[in-house]
């Protein structure tokens, strides 16, 4: 589970608008990595929605937006247009990525365990280590906490 200071784990995943992200090719830039359990949720929904109505604060500050969650592409370019999405999406179908950044864990709702994603965000500085990680984010509030911790980098 990587931690501030960390390298960032790279990753290549495929993305809404038909190309693949590798997360190295983002260096010289911060990046923001999100993580969410599923697309068109109520929490993930409005935190998509935030993450792409800052977007312009995010490029003023050169940032990259990456959210990403294990549903497939056709399921993000679905919720990307549902939603007038801005951000990219990426499918970590098989949750390679999920584990690399400890973020699959054990849920448990209602009193049943279940395996999911934790809501989690990665700031990542140009150099490509981890410059902040929030963890069981809460969504109202968070993406303007992430923004002003871009525009302190």
């Amino acid at each position: 589970m990587p931690e501030t200071h960390d390298e960032a784990p790279d990753f290549t995943l495929p993305a809404t608008g038909g190309q693949d992200v590798t997360l190295s090719d983002l260096r010289g830039a911060p990046v923001v990595v999100y993580f969410y359990p599923r697309d068109d949720t109520p929490g993930c929904t409005k935190e998509a929605i935030g993450f792409s109505e800052r977007q312009e604060a995010f490029r003023a500050a050169g940032a990259h937006v990456l959210g990403i969650s294990r549903d497939s592409i056709d399921k993000h370019d679905k919720f990307t247009a549902k939603h007038g999405l801005t951000i990219t999406l990426l499918s970590d179908s098989d949750g390679t990525v999920c584990e690399d950044y400890g973020v699959w864990v054990e849920k448990n709702m209602y009193g049943k365990k279940t395996m999911g994603i934790e809501r989690a965000t990665f700031l990542i500085d140009a150099k490509g280590r981890i410059a902040r990680v929030w963890r069981k984010v809460k969504v109202p509030g968070h993406v303007d906490e992430v923004l002003q911790a871009v525009q302190a980098l």
